[in-house]
């Protein structure tokens, strides 16, 4: 077995996606939360931020991760890392640095890239992505944010609790509940940052200021502009036509549920795939791949699959939204709780948020559970082996949950369910 990098081994996770964007969000929400202490009687405060320190901790971060998880764990099991850009010649030769490379099979797992988007005047300007943001070594005084997905609204909050000025232009969250999308786009414009619900049509610049400008003619100007409209597949250069492997029309490789492509000795896995682009799914796809390569026949099970916005509060699911059960053609039932009606938010005097259960109305099987707040990715698994296992509401609403936890909220929910008050041993 062999593995063949054309870049820098570890990938987006390590390199450029989850590590670097989550130790930089925690250091932005350790700042904030000094600066916005709810509890007078403990008194903290923040100072300037020095940028280029925190990238120099964050690369040393990198550095120690991408050795111990990475590198060490190739040499654990005995496989080589060569490193060299692949190119397919045929569908079953791969061309490495001038160097044929043949296998009985193939896993192409090369991840996805920042995509641009077709605005006019972007090209003309100095634009920032999540990849090139989290190099900078000098805040600007101002940033637009293009994007109300997970990256831009991650890198919105991020550059605005470090002190910059943010302006987002997109839909927050779009796909999220709406009862927690509003809650988050409020705690957007309590923490300052400004935000246009609108789509850019064109950018512009004037003097050392970029403007973009949207479909209803308003404008967000600001010192730099980050794009965070969605990712491309990584796939310059491999020749997929060449081994018979195909794409669909956004460039993504068309994979069956073993993970294998249109060249039966060719399989596909993670972000380059159409699959949702979180590093979890990726790995998982992954390893069944791998597997399927060397003859097994599984498949990816995506019941349950839980998401996490990185925010503060977080925005986490698992399962159906309420509006996907109803595509899928279940006569849902929902329940939504505030914070304010939760014990641990209370006593942490941060009730932004809530929590939404999604039912089946016939069975009562939960099918998703959604949340807002500061734990909310916390809450996640449990809810995941919740809905994976077929638990009803009246299950969830009777299990063991520990009191004054986050975790407690989704028993809470639950009860509602059948029109108890949410109240627990202390609140």
């Amino acid at each position: 077995m062999v593995a063949i990098e054309s870049g820098t081994l570890g990938g987006t996770c390590v390199n450029v996606g989850c590590v670097p964007s989550k130790t930089l969000l925690a250091a932005a929400h350790t700042r904030h939360a000094a600066r916005s202490n709810p509890f007078p009687g403990t008194p903290t405060s923040a100072g300037e931020v020095d940028l280029s320190a925190l990238m120099q901790q964050k690369d040393e971060l990198i550095g120690i991760l991408r050795q111990t998880k990475y590198a060490d764990i190739a040499a654990a099991y005995g496989f080589d890392i060569q490193s060299g850009a692949a190119t397919f010649t045929d569908a079953a030769t791969l061309l490495v640095d001038g160097r044929r490379v043949r296998a009985r099979s193939y896993l192409v797992a090369t991840g996805a890239e920042p995509h641009a988007p077709a605005i006019p005047g972007l090209e003309q300007v100095d634009y920032l992505t999540s990849t090139t943001a989290m190099e900078l070594t000098e805040l600007p005084a101002s940033l637009v944010v293009i994007g109300g997905g997970f990256v831009g609204l991650e890198q919105a909050q991020l550059f605005a609790r470090l002190g910059v000025e943010v302006t987002i232009i997109g839909r927050l969250a779009p796909h999220a509940e709406p009862e927690l999308s509003s809650e988050l786009h409020n705690a957007f414009l309590a923490e300052g940052i400004a935000v246009i619900n609108d789509r850019a049509v064109t950018i512009t610049r004037n003097g050392d200021l970029v403007q973009a400008i949207t479909r209803t003619g308003k404008a967000a100007t600001g010192g730099r502009i980050l794009i965070a409209t969605g990712r491309a597949p990584r796939t310059d250069g491999l020749d997929l036509a060449a081994a018979g492997v195909a794409r669909d029309g956004r460039g993504f490789i068309i994979v069956d549920k073993d993970q294998r492509t249109t060249n039966p000795t060719v399989f596909a896995a993670g972000d380059v795939t159409d699959v949702p682009q979180y590093v979890y799914v990726a790995a998982m796809a992954g390893k069944i791949a791998a597997r399927n390569a060397l003859g097994r026949h599984e498949q990816v099970d995506y019941t349950g699959m839980p998401s996490v916005l990185f925010t503060s509060p977080q925005l986490a699911s698992a399962g159906m939204t309420e509006a996907e059960a109803l595509a899928a053609g279940y006569r849902c039932t929902c329940r939504y709780l505030r914070l304010s009606e939760v014990p641990r938010a209370i006593t942490n005097h941060n009730t932004r948020g809530g929590i939404k259960i999604v039912a089946d109305a016939d069975t009562g099987r939960v099918l998703g559970v959604h949340a807002l707040a500061e734990t909310a990715g916390e809450m996640m698994l449990a809810a995941t082996y919740a809905i994976t296992a077929g638990f009803t509401v009246a299950q969830l609403a009777d299990i063991w949950a520990p009191y004054l936890t986050m975790a407690e909220g989704i028993r809470l929910t639950a009860n509602l369910f059948r029109n108890e008050l949410p109240t627990s041993c202390c609140a």
